[in-house]
């Protein structure tokens, strides 16, 4: 029988008066069951265009099963699905009862109707069960319509009466069914192999994993926890670093007065850190474009631009990174790969960056502008470019991540604009992308303004603290915002910034 399904539709009826039961509707006693068929041997009779489905719907859910096919003529078609499968037996000759011996399944898929009975007498005769295409009176059971995505599989079944129904839902079902579904599957695979204890403590740890499901806490393994601490721990001891080069060089009467008098220009650079922060959490990108924008334009050198957006954004992108993944934007897999290559980078741009930019500062502030140039148009060409329905694989993503970190470090901004707007064109959710990208972000920057700090020291720590202040107050505005505001406008708003300071800067170096 071919695949079916059950007809919702059906003629008007009259409305029932009251206190009066609705008639039964007959049931459908069909036995759902999932056979291991590659453990039997199938018999197929008929190798015309009903055989030919017969055989692709064996072999498509169960390829490596054992089928011989007996049937005076055979297509083309057939034997090429045949020769595919090196358990398919071909027989070119008449049916014959001894082609039942051995057998424990059968499928009748010819045009003659007196032959079906025949054999389906002498099937039932050896308890075979027998599957007789359109003829429902003669069938031991039936195909139903199949929905398969990866480990899950779903069979529909309308009782041998409508296989249009049956279809129709199956396409409805993969519609509405995402392929992720699969990934869940093997996922709680896993999860349950590793849950320990009693029958309670393993309750106990499914309902922390699916807590987050719930809009509770994010569910951490012992490794997360770990690491977590060991970013904690580091960036609190980098702040210990620069507390004390600050008071060893710079907490003196003098410096203190003087910050006094310059507060103004240090609220503006919590306002340059705050506003980098938003654009940088909301987008996935901009922080050091934005913040080299305002430094550049003061005249400072490239690699104390550079040291001074790294020193401050190691404390925003924490803090932004720690947000994001409280909210559950992090993709772990993605942030092992992306990991140790952005942080290569990051120190490799940063150690020729301090070696070559003050004796060749020249050239490099207008190959610098030209960069920020290029990154601008990128930005604006992203507002404009629709994302990729189809998730693609993106290929060398370590390779991305390190010429991001380079990027970021020799020209103080370029990690988002390369690797984000990179991952979200190839398909991926933009929510757990920048989440993602963000979190890598406080370890290439930690990277890079450790660099600094170990080969130039800390400098212009008025302009970093104003800049720590501000992002880091902005780091969970923009973390909660991340992935549901409408992007496209702010995305020109940056690179028409980005590309109206660098001809800018042009003009006053050509």
């Amino acid at each position: 029988m071919d695949s079916d399904s059950s007809d919702p539709t059906g003629p008007a009826v009259a409305p029932l008066p009251p206190d009066t039961d609705p008639p039964a509707l007959p049931a459908n006693n069909l036995f759902p069951i999932f056979l291991k068929l590659e453990n039997m041997r199938v018999l197929l009779v008929g190798g015309g265009n009903v055989g030919l489905e017969k055989l692709g719907a064996i072999l498509r859910n169960s390829p490596a099963t054992a089928v011989t096919v007996v049937a005076p003529l055979l297509l083309p078609e057939l034997r090429e699905l045949a020769a595919r499968h090196p358990k398919v037996q071909l027989h070119q000759r008449p049916y014959q009862d001894s082609d039942l011996d051995g057998a424990d399944i059968l499928f009748l898929a010819t045009d003659d109707v007196a032959l079906h009975r025949y054999i389906g007498s002498a099937a039932a005769a050896r308890h075979l069960l027998t599957n007789v295409a359109d003829t429902p009176a003669l069938c031991d059971f039936y195909l139903s319509s199949v929905l398969q995505k990866g480990d899950l599989k779903i069979a529909i079944s309308t009782n041998g009466k409508s296989p249009t129904i049956g279809k129709r839902l199956r396409e409805v079902l993969a519609e509405v069914l995402p392929a992720e579904l699969s990934n869940v599957l093997s996922q709680m695979t896993v999860i349950r192999s590793r849950l320990q204890g009693d029958f309670a403590n393993k309750v106990k740890s499914l309902n922390a994993v699916t807590a987050e499901l719930a809009n509770g806490p994010a569910y951490e393994t012992p490794a997360t926890t770990y690491w977590r601490r060991v970013a904690t721990a580091a960036l609190f001891t980098f702040a210990v670093f620069i507390l004390l080069n600050i008071i060893s060089y710079y907490f003196t009467p003098a410096q203190v007065w003087q910050l006094a008098r310059s507060s103004g220009m240090f609220y503006t650079f919590v306002a340059v850190g705050f506003v980098a922060q938003m654009v940088d959490g909301v987008l996935g990108m901009g922080y050091g474009v934005v913040s080299a924008i305002s430094l550049m334009s003061l005249g400072m050198s490239p690699v104390s631009v550079s040291a001074s957006i790294h020193t401050a954004e190691v404390f925003a992108s924490g803090a932004s990174g720690y947000h994001h993944y409280r909210f559950g934007n992090v993709n772990k897999r993605l942030f092992r790969v992306l990991l140790l290559p952005g942080i290569a980078g990051s120190v490799s741009g940063a150690f020729l960056l301090v070696h070559f930019g003050e004796t060749y500062a020249g050239y490099i502030k207008p190959v610098l502008a030209v960069y920020l140039l290029l990154l601008g148009l990128r930005i604006i060409a992203k507002a404009f470019r629709t994302a990729s329905q189809q998730r693609k694989k993106v290929k060398n993503a370590g390779w991305l991540a390190g010429a991001g970190g380079f990027l970021d470090s020799f020209g103080g901004g370029g990690w988002g604009p390369l690797v984000t707007s990179t991952l979200i064109a190839n398909g991926r959710t933009p929510q757990f992308v920048i989440g993602t990208v963000s979190l890598v972000e406080f370890f290439v920057t930690f990277a890079s303004a450790f660099t600094f700090f170990t080969m130039r020291g800390l400098s212009h720590w008025q302009i970093v603290a104003g800049l720590i202040v501000g992002g880091v107050a902005a780091a969970p505005i923009a973390a909660k915002l991340a992935g549901r505001l409408p992007t496209r406008w702010m995305f020109v708003g940056v690179g028409l910034m980005v590309i109206i300071w660098s001809l800018w800067a042009l003009r006053k170096l050509l």
